[in-house]
């Protein structure tokens, strides 16, 4: 007999197939053992596709107009440590010389 892997969400030891699928008696969860484990939440790429994470640092791909500021933020400023967001902007961050804002993942780029 087979061993089978234990539910990934509550951690139930006592999974059964279904077909295709695996079940959990507990908590009805059901799940594929082709398919990877599913991640939860929402999914932040860069401009490339590289998937970003809390931490990360980036760099700026355009230069980026600010409302109320005389400068833009220029390309190739590194942005360090961001921290991904659900919204408008998917990145909060704090940029040197302009403070905290937020960023939109499509113009940026992981370093």
């Amino acid at each position: 007999m087979s061993e089978l892997p234990a539910c990934p969400k509550c951690g139930c030891e006592y999974t059964y197939e279904d077909g295709a699928l695996l079940v959990c008696p507990e908590c009805a969860h059901e799940w594929s053992l082709d398919a990877p484990a599913a991640e939860e939440g929402p999914v932040w790429r860069d401009s490339v596709g590289n998937i970003l994470q809390d931490g990360d640092t980036v760099t700026v791909i355009k230069d980026l107009k600010v409302k109320g500021a005389s400068k833009p933020v220029k390309v190739g400023t590194i942005v360090k440590n961001i921290r991904l967001v659900e919204g408008d902007h998917d990145i909060d961050c704090k940029i040197d010389g302009f403070g905290a804002m937020g960023l939109k993942s499509e113009f940026v780029k992981k370093a």
